[in-house]
């Protein structure tokens, strides 16, 4: 993706791959590098950023409906619940700096979910990261838990992030390796 975009509001974005929070200015012009999952990684002679699916309004109309769209078109969609379902979810869920969902990364270490009383769900949710030194872990995190609390059916969900066993390109499926041209 070589898009060039001018900021039209100033926002916040978070550092890749540090994940400090920084105010990106009005009028900076940015290359996109990455729009998956309802954010966008933007990247200039100062690094990458995110810029998250709430802020995407101060990229201009056009780019922020533009991610929207490609956003809704890949829910967890309809049917009946159960585990196919929160996988669904996950695989919404990218790490900014890779065009691969957390699933098909090889991230996701464990996944369960219990009922309650009241008919819906808790989840939790075991991962890791690509590098122990990543400071977008809470953030990753943070877009797993709110793409799983999303679905109807879940009241809750806790995203652990887990050091064991350490992650290798290995645990990249089929369809990830693809994407990245591995194969």
């Amino acid at each position: 993706m070589a898009q060039e975009i001018t900021l039209q509001a100033a926002c916040p974005a978070t550092r890749i791959p540090a994940g400090d929070v920084v105010e990106l200015p009005a009028g900076g012009t940015y290359h996109l590098a990455q729009a998956l999952g309802g954010s966008v990684t933007l990247r200039d002679a100062g690094g990458l950023y995110r810029i998250a699916r709430e802020h995407l309004a101060a990229l201009g109309p056009e780019v922020a409906e533009a991610v929207a769209a490609a956003d809704e078109t890949g829910g967890a969609g309809g049917g009946p619940f159960g585990e196919e379902k929160l996988w669904a979810a996950l695989r919404q869920c990218f790490d900014p700096e890779i065009p691969v969902n957390i699933v098909d990364l090889g991230l996701i270490y464990d996944l369960r979910h219990e009922p309650r009383e009241d008919g819906r769900h808790h989840v939790d949710v075991r991962m890791t990261l690509t590098a122990t030194g990543c400071g977008m872990g809470p953030t990753i995190a943070a877009d797993a838990r709110g793409r799983l609390e999303a679905l109807p059916e879940v009241a809750s969900a806790n995203v652990e992030i887990v050091w064991d066993p350490q992650w290798t390109p290995h645990m990249i499926s089929p369809e990830g390796r693809k994407i990245l041209g591995l194969d």
